[in-house]
């Protein structure tokens, strides 16, 4: 009996410290992904989540795999390329603190219609994302990224948010950023792209790995029309 008793309080320590151990690697990983968002205001990063986990699927998959990844400043990004992603992906960028309060009310209630057709994400989300989750989807992912936008808010800013975000984005198979985008699909600079080339860019975001600029003609021309409403 005895023996029996003396078991439970052993078993109770040891799922404590297992509990506490859990804690503390969390806030440890919280605490790394904050300092890194902290560094990337003055230093471009050299690679994200979503880099390693193509790379890794490819050699999984043992399928060749081509990295292009140029970081460049926001000034030799085309105004009208920043215009066409924001106007696509986040046209309250300017005005919101890293989420779109309104875009996820219409989520939510079209999600209990089950009649969902676009996201609530915000850039500064999809930021997040990309630099530390990758593409997957999970309740722990969503709860850190949670916590880390408004870190990224407040000590990036949101010109750099933008000049990281246009940097980084997977923009087809091993394409990644606004400059390799613009040479591959257009064999321009990123600083010479259209108006119209934009938009097509700015197109194919949501799913990049599936569309391409030439097919995006009515995606494109909502775009144009939500620049034009924006003044750009």
């Amino acid at each position: 009996m005895s023996s029996t008793n003396t078991k439970i309080p052993r078993r109770t320590g040891l799922l404590r410290l297992l509990i506490r151990g859990l804690v503390i690697g969390i806030v440890l990983l919280w605490s790394l992904a904050a300092l890194i968002l902290v560094a990337a205001r003055w230093i471009d990063p050299p690679t994200t989540a979503v880099h390693v986990q193509r790379r890794m699927q490819a050699w999984a998959h043992n399928k060749p795999y081509r990295e292009r990844y140029k970081f460049i400043p926001l000034s030799q990004i085309s105004p009208e390329l920043q215009h066409a992603v924001v106007a696509a992906e986040d046209t309250h960028f300017y005005q919101h603190h890293g989420f779109d309060w309104h875009e996820i009310q219409i989520a939510a209630e079209q999600d209990m219609e089950g009649d969902r057709t676009r996201g609530a994400s915000t850039i500064t989300q999809q930021l997040v994302k990309n630099l530390f989750f990758g593409t997957g989807r999970s309740v722990l992912r969503k709860g850190a990224e949670v916590t880390l936008v408004p870190v990224a808010e407040f000590v990036l800013g949101k010109r750099r948010i933008l000049e990281i975000y246009l940097n980084v984005v997977e923009w087809g198979p091993g394409i990644y950023g606004a400059e390799s985008a613009c040479r591959y699909y257009d064999e321009t600079a990123a600083r010479s792209i259209g108006r119209q080339q934009a938009a097509r860019l700015a197109a194919i975001l949501p799913a990049p790995l599936k569309r391409r600029p030439e097919r995006m003609n009515n995606y494109s021309a909502i775009i144009l029309k939500r620049m034009g409403q924006k003044g750009w």
